[in-house]
C-alpha cells in the first residue's frame, strides 16, 4: 500500500511538473507598440472660447506691432475687431491724413518682414483710417501658431493714434 501512495504522490508530482514547465517554456507575445502620431493625441480643444488679443489706444510713428497666438487644436479661428485712427489727437479728425496700414502675419511672413525679403500676407488693409476685420487663420494642428498685427504709419509724416480693438474666437 505504500508503493501505491508514493507512485500515486510521484504521478502527481510529474504530472504538476510538466504543467508548470509547459506554461514556463511558452514564449509570452509581446503586445505590439503602436506608435501614436502627435496629431492623434488628444489634447483640451479650445472650441468655443475667445480671446481678446488688443484693446489699446496707441500713438503710431512708423509702425506697431502685437503678437498673439492660437492655442494648439484650434479647428476654426477667426480674428475679428476693429481699427480707428485719428490725425494729432483722439476723435481729431479721421481721414486721408489719418490713414495707416494693417497687417497680419503668421510667425514665417514676420521673420521675411523683419529680414527685408519679399513675403505674401495673411491679410492687409492699406491706407484705411476706420476698418472692421474679419479673417478665417488657419487650423492650428498640433501646435500652436503664432501670429502679429501690424499696424504702419501709411503716408509717413506726423504721428497717429489708433483706436484698435481685436478678439479671437476658436
Amino acid at each position: 500500500m505504500n508503493q501505491q501512495i508514493w507512485i500515486r504522490r510521484l504521478t502527481h508530482f510529474l504530472i504538476a511538473t510538466l504543467v508548470f514547465t509547459t506554461t514556463a517554456c511558452e514564449k509570452q507575445k509581446a503586445t505590439p507598440v503602436e506608435e501614436t502620431q502627435a496629431v492623434d493625441r488628444v489634447n483640451p480643444s479650445p472650441v468655443g472660447t475667445s480671446q481678446t488679443i488688443l484693446e489699446k489706444t496707441f500713438t503710431l510713428k512708423n509702425s506697431t506691432t502685437f503678437p498673439f497666438e492660437v492655442p494648439a487644436h484650434a479647428v476654426r479661428p477667426h480674428l475679428h475687431g476693429i481699427f480707428e485712427s485719428f490725425f494729432r489727437e483722439l476723435h481729431g479728425p479721421s481721414e486721408e491724413t489719418a490713414n495707416v496700414d494693417f497687417l497680419i502675419l503668421n510667425a514665417g511672413q514676420y521673420a521675411d518682414l523683419l529680414g527685408n525679403r519679399p513675403s505674401e500676407v495673411l491679410f492687409s488693409v492699406e491706407a484705411s483710417h476706420n476698418q472692421a476685420v474679419n479673417v478665417d487663420l488657419p487650423a492650428s494642428m498640433d501646435q500652436p501658431v503664432k501670429y502679429y498685427l501690424i499696424f504702419r504709419n501709411a503716408v509717413g509724416g506726423p504721428s497717429k493714434i489708433v483706436r484698435a480693438d481685436f478678439h479671437v474666437e476658436y
